[in-house]
C-alpha cells in the first residue's frame, strides 16, 4: 500500500542531523526530521554564527521528484558558504555566491557540476559529519 505524501497529515519525529565541519570544528547543522506516516523528510539548516531565520522555517515542502541536499560554495578557503538546498535529478538552481552575485550551477544525477561547487544529499549522511 502507498501513501500518498500530498495528502498526509504529517506526523513529523526528529531522524536525525548531519554537523557540517570545517577542520573537525562544527560550523553548522541540517536537522532532519520524517514523517511517521508517510516517511517523507524534512530538514531545516541552523548556521552557527548567524542569527537571522532561514528563509526554510518549520516543515518546508519539497517536490517528490527533488532530493534535500546542501550546496557548498569553495571560493574562500576557511569559510566556505553552505546551504540547504532542494536539487532535482537534472536542471539547475540559483546559488548565491561569496560577493553576492547569483549565479546558475548545473545539477546532474542530483549533484552540482562546478568546480567552485559541490554538494551532498542528505539521504547519504544522517547521522553523520560531513567535513567540507
Amino acid at each position: 500500500m502507498s501513501i500518498d505524501t500530498e495528502s498526509c497529515k504529517h506526523q513529523p519525529v526528529y531522524f536525525g542531523v548531519i554537523n557540517i565541519n570545517i577542520d573537525e570544528k562544527t560550523i553548522g547543522s541540517v536537522d532532519v526530521w520524517r514523517c511517521a506516516v508517510c516517511k517523507k523528510k524534512f530538514c531545516e539548516e541552523k548556521q552557527l554564527g548567524i542569527e537571522e531565520i532561514a528563509e526554510l522555517v518549520g516543515m518546508p515542502k519539497i517536490d517528490s521528484d527533488a532530493k534535500w541536499a546542501v550546496t557548498i560554495c569553495k571560493l574562500q578557503q576557511g569559510k566556505y558558504k553552505w546551504k540547504l538546498v532542494k536539487l532535482k535529478e537534472n536542471g539547475e538552481i540559483k546559488h548565491e555566491c561569496l560577493d553576492e552575485n547569483v549565479i546558475t550551477l548545473n545539477i546532474k544525477d542530483y549533484k552540482v557540476e562546478d568546480e567552485n561547487h559541490r554538494s551532498f544529499l542528505i539521504d547519504d549522511n544522517v547521522n553523520k559529519a560531513v567535513e567540507i
